[in-house]
């Protein structure tokens, strides 16, 4: 069992490398596969990562068969359709997902997209799970930021099925409808549940962490508990996944195996441990349904049946083989479960306890219970610096305290007293407010201690792919018994995993990328010994932002801890929105702008002030001439042209950076610099925009290549078409952040460059916009 898994998993990573969608049709040789099994047994490896790659086949035209007609993004359609999850409220909107049954477009009847996740701003009206309603809404094919070491949008939404992302209309046509079928009633119940326990618990810190215990809502947990949880390697205890699933199971199993067997007689025609087992599924099978059969959830849920399965059969097998059985039907279920961080770590952690846990005699008591988190750690290392290019060192610490509170406590007190809210409001107040002292006064002050010591944290660039192999090797050796000759060399296995930095530049060399942050701009340069960052995006929300979603992500990618120079060009939100994070989280050394008392009133920078940038600041960095050539000291320009410009390069080998300014910042700079524009790679001025790109500058810089920083479907409709034919005409071959994701390239002081690159092209799968 466990090679025809493994050889299952290998035929599904095959397929999600693609980056075209195969047709369907192949997916019929998936029956011809089944008797080619039992025929042909010594090729069984093989024909089982066919039949894998044919079965992910299916899934992915099953999904993908219902995606949005581009002709129908942009434009007003009329929906009709069930709220189909509990709506997330912000300040300013509330989001949520609505299957669509039908669409009409001008009146007529389209293939519908099926489940969709729309935003409606303003004061919308009371929304709730299951219910039905017809909107009129616009709607954009699944689009998200292209950046290296940041989070894939588009392949979260393909994972959990969403089609298409969209806002409602502010129309009359928007009515609640009625009737609506039972799909989506486990959710109005999730939802009814949700809003006993906000009036159980108002205003209270730890109500969040309830909910997310409760009924897997995570939305009211706080940035400061999520940065905790995460320091300290304990955020899987807010989600209802392996260990809150089992946990649940084996209280089932445990209470009704005792019950079971002082019930007279009746043991001897059904033996308790049976009973049991089917007591084990039952509320393992409910608490899953609390957290709306969320996809971590159901995972768990597949493994608890597999072991349930094994005693109600009466099957002696070993536990690997357990594991196995578990892995297969969760890729049979769901093959797109290996997109997920959690699918791995999941089963990685499980694999690591068995492995280190059987036969080892010596392990009693507290002793085995502290080892369970030493070797959790050791083993999951490699996985959480692939993933998160971070490992919370005090994790075995956190959890030895946090496990037991959390599953052995609080769990119980929230699920009783989320029953009891049902029944006995006054007991269930009492048992989820005893549930939030645990968690205020004792748990998470312990984890905020932990979290702010000099070691909580290992922070590291990401490894190279390659270093996984080894570094799996050395897990697997420091984890084996006492007895197993040379352990320790395991250590050198992991070396090239946390020693092989990714390549930087040379001396003389400069590397750009310009970032894909929607609707705004940033960039970052680097040259061997030093990191300088333009702009820093848009912010979108209190929650998310360019800073945060797009540049700190790329820092870990590569392993930068410290901004030489940050340059903020003026002070639009969509290029200093990002800055806080910045601030917040990684060293800097210099920052200038063009409107330095904005910055310091709505974006605090620690330690200091900030710099006016100004015409004739240059410098030079292992061997990079840097020059700033406007704002121009007298210069009363102000708004978008009061951007920062800046050169960077040698004469005919230039990136010419130029923010928001308009055509008469570039009448200014022609009239001061004139052929001394020259640059062969231009960030083109203001996105686009009519305003810009001036037909007078563009003869003077004449660009080779024009890189455009702009949203996918903005609302200022960027670039504008006259400016993208001007730089066709020009000559300039365009990239576009929207089309291209983050576009990077090479340059030296020697004339030699590359030419730049799409992260986008270069990382595309079959689930990626194209």
């Amino acid at each position: 069992m466990r090679k025809e898994s493994l050889a299952f998993l290998g035929g599904v990573i095959l397929f999600q490398q693609l980056t075209v969608l195969p047709d369907i049709l192949w997916a019929l040789l998936l029956p011809l596969l089944v008797p080619l099994f039992f025929v042909l047994p010594g090729y069984r490896v093989v024909i089982i990562v066919a039949s894998a790659f044919l079965w992910t086949l299916w899934h992915a035209n099953m999904i993908l068969a219902t995606a949005l007609d581009p002709a129908h993004e942009g434009v007003d359609l009329v929906v009709q359709g069930q709220i189909a999850d509990i709506p997330e409220k912000f300040s300013k909107s509330v989001r949520f997902r609505f299957a669509v049954d039908s669409m009409t477009y001008l009146g007529k009847a389209h293939q519908a997209p099926g489940l969709v996740r729309l935003s409606w701003y303003g004061r919308a009206p009371a929304l709730n799970a299951g219910e039905r309603w017809q909107l009129k809404i616009r709607l954009k094919q699944p689009h998200g930021f292209m950046n290296p070491g940041g989070f894939d949008y588009e392949g979260w939404l393909y994972q959990n099925r969403l089609r298409a992302t969209g806002y409602v209309r502010k129309d009359p046509a928007n009515q609640h409808l009625i009737g609506g079928d039972a799909r989506f009633s486990l959710n109005a119940l999730r939802q009814d549940v949700l809003k006993s326990i906000t009036a159980a618990l108002p205003d209270n810190a730890s109500r969040g962490i309830v909910t997310a215990l409760a009924i897997g809502v995570r939305k009211e947990i706080s940035l400061h508990q999520w940065k905790v949880l995460t320091m300290t390697g304990t955020s899987h205890l807010v989600a209802i996944s392996g260990l809150h699933i089992g946990l649940v199971a084996g209280m089932c199993f445990l209470i009704t195996s005792r019950l079971w067997s002082r019930m007279g007689s009746l043991p001897l025609y059904w033996p308790s441990s049976k009973v049991a087992a089917l007591a084990a599924m039952l509320g393992a099978t409910v608490y899953a349904a609390l957290a709306g059969f969320s996809i971590p959830t159901q995972r768990a849920l597949v493994m608890v049946v597999v072991v349930m399965l094994s005693l109600l059969l009466q099957r002696q097998r070993r536990s690997g083989d357990i594991l196995a059985s578990a892995l297969l039907l969760v890729l049979m279920f769901d093959p797109l479960a290996v997109m997920s961080a959690g699918f791995w770590l999941s089963f990685t952690a499980v694999a690591v306890i068995l492995f280190t846990m059987s036969n080892r005699l010596a392990w009693r008591g507290w002793m085995r219970w502290g080892r369970i988190h030493l070797v959790m750690a050791l083993g999951l290392a490699p996985l959480l610096l692939v993933f998160f290019q971070q490992v919370p060192l005090l994790s075995p610490l956190a959890n030895f305290v946090a496990v037991p509170l959390v599953s052995l406590i609080v769990v119980p007190l929230v699920m009783a007293g989320t029953l009891s809210l049902l029944f006995l409001p006054a007991l269930g107040q009492l048992l989820l407010n005893l549930a939030t002292i645990i968690l205020n006064q004792l748990l998470l002050p312990t984890l905020d201690w932990l979290a702010v010591q000099d070691i909580a944290l290992w922070r590291q660039h990401a490894p190279l792919a390659w270093t996984l192999f080894p570094a799996g090797i050395g897990a697997l050796l420091l984890l084996s018994p006492r007895g197993i000759p040379g352990r320790w060399i395991g250590i050198l296995w992991l070396l090239p995993m946390l020693m092989l930095t990714p390549p930087r530049p040379k001396e003389g060399e400069l590397w750009f990328t310009l970032l894909d942050v929607g609707q705004g701009l940033a960039a970052v340069v680097r040259t061997r010994d030093h990191v300088m960052v333009y702009d820093a995006g848009p912010r979108f929300s209190r929650r998310f932002d360019a800073g945060s979603a797009v540049l700190l992500p790329f820092f870990r990618h590569y392993g930068i801890s410290y901004i030489d120079l940050l340059v903020l060009g003026h002070g639009d939100s969509d290029h200093i929105g990002g800055a806080e994070a910045l601030f917040e989280n990684i060293d800097i050394g210099l920052v200038i702008s063009s409107v330095p008392e904005k910055i310091d009133r709505h974006t605090p920078v620690p330690r200091g002030v900030v710099n006016e940038c100004g015409s004739g600041q240059q410098w030079r960095w292992n061997g990079i001439a840097f020059r700033i050539i406007h704002p121009v000291e007298g210069d009363e320009s102000a708004g978008n042209n009061a951007s920062c410009v800046l050169q960077i390069g040698p004469p005919g080998n230039r990136i010419l950076l130029t923010g928001d300014i308009e055509k008469g910042t570039e009448r200014r700079l022609v009239e001061n610099f004139g052929q001394d524009l020259r640059a062969r790679f231009l960030v083109v001025p203001h996105h686009g925009s009519k305003t810009s790109s001036s037909t007078g500058f563009l003869t003077a810089v004449r660009p080779e290549y024009a890189l455009i920083p702009a949203g996918y479907r903005n609302r200022f409709g960027l670039p504008a078409a006259e400016v993208t034919l001007r730089y066709a005409d020009a000559g300039a071959r365009q990239f576009n952040t929207a089309h291209d994701g983050a576009v990077s390239l090479q340059l030296d002081s020697m004339g030699g460059f590359d030419a730049p690159k799409s992260y986008r092209q270069e990382n595309l799968r079959y689930w990626h916009w194209q």
